[in-house]
């Protein structure tokens, strides 16, 4: 069967600790229903500032400026010990300030639904030019923006959101109908960033592949957001939207979902659209949340922490043909989650891990890395949730013992070895295994590992249609010029010039009879 190159990646963070603030699901109806609680008067004090987040390490191991290596070897608890050094750009991605991003969602917006202030406009402006990947094609999108007054009257009338920065009121986020909750300002404000995180993720994909907007063929975004009016509420579509603001106007697109599970779905329907050869170049990415923007900052408030939450997590994944260089997906080892399966987590484990496992002839000792809900301990532990990434390494190295594939006595080692540390922000969909794929392809290039599986689980009784669980997962590994060079393997071009060789051979040795 044929394999797919994962040709390129990007991660990068949005800091928006004053959105979060205002407009995550936790504060926003806390001050709804409550007013300027005393929760709420805490959390004032515990939001961190632009540095404190990009000196904190699980950032830096998402954009690819440290190691999950470094991070593991890290002294915690994280928040208390920054990083000595550095950088808003890793090497896959970016951290970018909430003053920016406010920019690049008025850049994003195509209906007039962002209003900024003519002055922060203008400073917005300023920093997004001196900004490595910001176009002027972009950059013409800034809106040069509108007077305070303006702002004011929009928001008084009750048909706007303010929208704030440094304390203040510096623009706001319209309403786009009169009565459709689906076009509410709300809404469109969560659509609007969930589309700009998007964008500034695929602009750090095609400059990570040194490849043109014109060339991506199609785009698949897999968020947990919705567009769509009151008539469709789900309809679509944030990839060609997302496609349009970058350049990508060779491409088509549509959106995927399926809760924290969809960035894998996506990607299996992305590889399957390469291996058919239907399309060559697909990107599929997402962008963040602002409803989960500081979910469990009661807790974290609570227990006089930082109020960890304060990231969008955006990603993109560009696929293409196996090139003999870039590590592949497998597409013979696909993990599915059936209806009938079971909801028990020996259940799910068994369905995505130990069957595409023995469908392909691997074992679970075969596999270096497994990566599933990598979200960051430091944010969930507070808030009773657990350290979700470690009890799934558990329940993997648990399965593998009753498989008679591990001793009991080596399940320690299995975890440690084979698992690693959370270190996604709380995004749903953006912490369910795909953040580890430019780690793992990195390594795989540099040759520290074999293999690894991505594993992405969704929770379904969310919307109240099933209880049934769901995931899905695949295998990355060597491509197969590399794979078959380990393992003496002879590869399907070796097979047909041997085929032409014998052939040639027979056909001179039929020329020499006829001639006698």
């Amino acid at each position: 069967m044929q394999k797919v190159a994962i040709r390129q990646y990007a991660y990068c963070l949005n800091h928006v600790p004053e959105l979060s603030y205002y407009y995550g699901n936790t504060p926003f109806w806390e001050r709804n229903n409550k007013g300027e609680s005393e929760y709420l008067s805490s959390l004032s004090k515990f939001m961190r500032t632009y540095d404190d987040a990009i000196r904190y390490a699980p950032n830096q191991a998402f954009i690819g400026g440290i190691s999950l290596k470094d991070l593991e070897a890290h002294e915690t608890p994280w928040y208390e010990k920054p990083l000595k050094e550095a950088s808003r750009f890793g090497r896959f991605g970016e951290i970018m300030p909430e003053d920016e991003f406010l920019g690049l969602m008025d850049i994003c917006d195509v209906f007039d639904i962002i209003w900024l202030e003519s002055s922060f406009s203008g400073r917005a402006r300023e920093k997004l030019q001196a900004h490595p990947l910001m176009n002027q094609n972009i950059l013409q999108r800034l809106e040069k923006g509108h007077t305070a007054d303006e702002i004011e009257q929009e928001i008084k009338d009750g048909s706007a959101l303010p929208i704030y920065f440094d304390g203040r009121i510096i623009g706001c986020c319209r309403k786009a109908h009169e009565f459709d909750e689906c076009l509410s300002s709300y809404v469109l404000l969560e659509n609007i960033a969930c589309k700009a995180g998007g964008v500034l993720a695929l602009l750090h994909l095609l400059n990570n592949a040194k490849m043109k907007p014109e060339e991506v063929d199609f785009i698949i975004e897999c968020s947990e957001e919705a567009a769509g009016d009151m008539n469709q509420r789900g309809g679509g579509n944030f990839a060609k939207s997302i496609g349009e603001i970058v350049g990508c106007v060779n491409a088509s697109g549509c959106d995927v979902r399926g809760f924290c599970a969809g960035p894998v779905y996506a990607l299996i329907n992305a590889a399957a659209q390469v291996a058919s050869g239907i399309r060559k170049n697909v990107v599929v990415l997402a962008g963040g949340a602002v409803p989960k923007l500081y979910m469990n900052s009661r807790d974290h408030v609570k227990k006089g922490m930082p109020a960890l939450e304060d990231t969008l997590g955006n990603f993109a994944i560009l696929l293409a043909p196996e090139d003999g260089v870039s590590p592949v997906m497998r597409l013979d080892a696909i993990g599915k989650h059936s209806v009938g399966a079971g909801a028990s987590p020996q259940a799910i484990t068994e369905a995505l891990v130990y069957e595409p496992l023995k469908r392909v002839g691997l074992n679970f000792l075969d596999i270096d890395k497994y990566a599933a809900e990598l979200q960051n301990p430091e944010i969930t532990l507070p808030a009773g949730a657990g350290n979700v990434p470690e009890a799934n390494f558990k329940m993997i190295a648990a399965l593998a013992v009753m498989k008679k594939e591990l001793d009991k006595t080596g399940m320690n080692d299995f975890i440690r070895q084979r698992g690693m540390p959370g270190f996604a922000p709380t995004q749903g969909h953006i912490p369910s295994g795909v953040p580890f794929i430019g780690h793992a392809c990195e390594d795989i290039k540099e040759g520290k590992m074999k293999r690894a599986m991505i594993i992405g689980k969704g929770s379904l009784f969310l919307a109240r249609l099933t209880n049934l669980s769901d995931g899905a997962s695949f295998i990355i590994e060597f491509p197969s010029s590399v794979a078959q060079k380990e393992e003496g393997l002879i590869s399907k071009d070796e097979i047909r010039d041997t085929i032409l060789e014998v052939l040639a051979d027979l056909a001179d040795t039929l020329k020499g009879a006829g001639a006698k």
